[in-house]
């Protein structure tokens, strides 16, 4: 038995095969499935959830390794980092007696190169886990509590900046305040939570690091990393790039359009053609951006500094010395002033040398000055024998090397000559910085690419939550100016605008009339004139005639399958240890404890696969949860409405 039947609709341009059996319909349907169910038991089987897929595809691809594909039979070698760490972060956390964390340690492999080259100790006691950062309060309660944010230093060093809590989410409490060992007890979640909000705040700063695998042994967590996404010496990639000019994406998507075959051919197509009214929301946003500076952030010194002392406000002193000797070449003792914000650095003088006998300063190699009983501002030796004085030797006339340090990277030298009871020497650098806070604000206007579009109208627009335009009219309503904080700490502002938020929505009509709409005829007839057991067609000949044909047609059987995928949904106890700004959850409840719900697949055999301490809340079925969703999602809702004020003359 053979039978092929073959449908065309040609007046869209598309001809489609729709079915060409060779064998009957129960063995070809058979077949089918089986192979159906097969290949869908081979792909679940690999990438069923998260973790097979990070141990099938992510682990492999960042590390270099081969992946296979669905069925085993083929494997192939990938290259997507540039370099790779076995351990690009490792994190150490304690729990002290009241419950808190009081020792964490972090160890970072800063340029993926094998090993350690970054250490970062939390100086304080750490009372609750955020998605983003920590909050310290008093130990073992939930008083005088600060918080802080995960985030990297201009150097990309990891430090912790103190934030509003309000800044931070998904925090919970883990000290004796809201149970009992939450720390011990949960120690596996608690390491998977700190060791996130590091890696976002690792991943933000940087996007080229990719973090392949975690692992966990006893109190630490370790993560394995490589570079991905480009092979480049700074973290700034064409990938971020948008972010800190988002307005450039219209102009470039447009210049790509005009670039692309396939962009021109479909534009072009019948399917292209015709008016279209598209609506798209684009913001109008103020950014106002306030950073704090320290000493450390402006200046990085490393080399031979024997001694660093302040000389005032936002000032330093850096000592180099080191001995001597008559009987061999007077070595030099080198430090290095890195500047990483040179703008800040407000003067750089050498404003002491000392000597017994001679010391000579040099900056990036070039004598500048001396200190001795006679000249010495070449590379020889200074005239005269070593111990020429019992007394020690001074020049206190200040040289300025502002120039150079502003410039970048700069070498500081003491060479030191001496000999008998004197063979010291050594140069003192005065580095004053500018700490003051860094104000930023800037206007973000993502609608300025609609607003001068001819062809768009605005239709609705939203202004700090005061609708101004609703369905493409204006309302009368204006929002009041505001006044808003920025900044944490030393570094808050108070700013007063008229607008910081305007979120807004167009309409913009595309017209390609002028060419020539589909013929959808042939296709209206098909549909109109098929049943399921007939397909009726209308086929018009090069001399105009028109004749109509009718065929058979049957699809193959197809097993019963059920109307859902079988899932259970089961509970578990959790103490309800999350935090807002109004204090522990578990303070305003009558009982501590909560629960946590989760939802399983049920195996062929409509077995619930229960995790640690849960109980089944709804067997294997087809659970509908939604009704419970939208009383949840509608609850939140009310509460927001309920937080909503208004001014009113009294």
């Amino acid at each position: 038995m053979r039978r092929s039947v073959r449908l065309f609709l040609c007046g869209l341009s598309l001809c489609v095969l729709a079915l060409s059996a060779a064998l009957p319909a129960p063995v070809l349907a058979q077949d089918m499935d089986a192979r159906a169910r097969a290949a869908a038991a081979a792909s679940r089987a690999r990438s069923s959830d998260s973790e097979a897929i990070s141990q099938n595809y992510l682990t492999p691809g960042l590390s270099n390794q081969p992946i296979t594909t669905i069925d085993g039979g083929r494997s192939f070698a990938t290259s997507l980092a540039c370099q790779k760490s076995a351990t690009m972060l490792e994190l150490l956390a304690q729990p002290g007696s009241s419950g808190d964390i009081t020792h964490l340690t972090i160890t970072r492999d800063k340029d993926l190169d094998g090993s350690f080259d970054s250490s970062l100790t939390v100086p304080m006691t750490i009372s609750g886990i955020c998605a983003n950062g920590i909050i310290s309060c008093e130990a073992g309660t939930w008083n005088q509590c600060n918080a802080f944010k995960w985030d990297v230093g201009a150097a990309g060093d990891l430090k912790l900046t103190q934030a509003e809590l309000s800044d931070l989410s998904g925090c919970y409490c883990v000290n004796a305040s809201c149970g009992t060992n939450l720390v011990s007890g949960n120690l596996s979640s608690v390491l998977k939570d700190l060791g996130g909000g590091v890696i976002g705040a690792l991943t933000t700063a940087d996007p080229r690091i990719g973090v392949s695998q975690a692992s966990i042994d006893g109190p630490v967590i370790r993560y394995v990393g490589a570079q991905t996404t480009a092979c480049t010496s700074g973290p700034s990639v064409s990938a971020t790039a948008y972010k800190t000019n988002p307005t450039a994406i219209s102009s470039d998507a447009y210049d790509a359009s005009q670039a692309s075959s396939v962009f021109t051919a479909l534009s072009a197509s019948a399917a292209g053609s015709g008016k279209a009214e598209l609506t798209s929301s684009c913001t109008i946003e103020r950014e106002i951006t306030v950073k704090s500076w320290d000493y450390d952030d402006i200046l990085a010194v490393s080399g031979s500094i024997t001694s660093v002392t302040s000389c005032g406000a936002n000032c330093r002193r850096y000592q180099i010395r080191g001995a001597g000797s008559c009987g061999a070449t007077p070595p030099i003792y080198t430090a290095t002033f890195d500047p990483v914000a040179p703008d800040r650095i407000v003067s750089a003088r050498i404003v002491e040398m000392g000597a017994d006998d001679w010391v000579q300063a040099r900056v990036n190699g070039e004598i500048v000055g001396y200190a001795g009983k006679r000249q010495w501002l070449s590379s020889g030796l200074p005239t005269g024998d070593c111990r020429i004085s019992g007394d020690p030797w001074y020049n206190r006339n200040a040289i300025d090397i502002t120039a150079q340090m502003k410039a970048g990277a700069t070498i500081v030298g003491a060479r030191v000559r001496g000999g008998g009871g004197g063979n010291w020497g050594y140069v003192t650098i005065e580095v004053t910085v500018d700490t003051a806070c860094a104000v930023s604000e800037q206007l973000v206007d993502l609608c300025a690419g609609y607003a001068g579009n001819s062809a768009c109208r605005l239709t609705a627009e939203d202004v700090d939550g005061v609708e101004t335009v609703r369905n493409g009219v204006n309302t009368g309503l204006k929002p009041l100016p505001q006044t808003r904080l920025f900044g944490t700490g030393s570094c808050t502002y108070q700013y007063a605008r008229d607008f910081f938020l305007r979120d807004r929505r167009y309409s913009c009509i595309t017209d390609s009339a002028g060419q020539s709409q589909p013929d959808l005829s042939r296709a209206v007839y098909i549909i109109d004139h098929s049943t399921e057991t007939m397909i009726a067609d209308r086929i018009e000949a090069a001399d105009g005639s028109v004749s109509a044909t009718t065929r058979a047609f049957s699809m193959p059987d197809r097993p019963t399958v059920s109307s859902c995928e079988a899932i259970c949904k089961t509970r578990a106890p959790k103490a309800n240890s999350g935090v807002a700004p109004d204090g522990a959850v578990a303070q305003r409840q009558n009982d501590p404890t909560g629960w946590d719900s989760f939802y399983h697949v049920c195996s062929t055999d409509f077995v619930c696969p229960l995790g640690e301490g849960e109980e089944i809340v709804s067997g294997c079925g087809c659970i509908d949860d939604f009704p419970e969703a939208v009383v949840m999602m509608q609850t939140v809702r009310l509460a927001g409405s309920d937080l909503a004020c208004t001014a009113a003359s009294q």
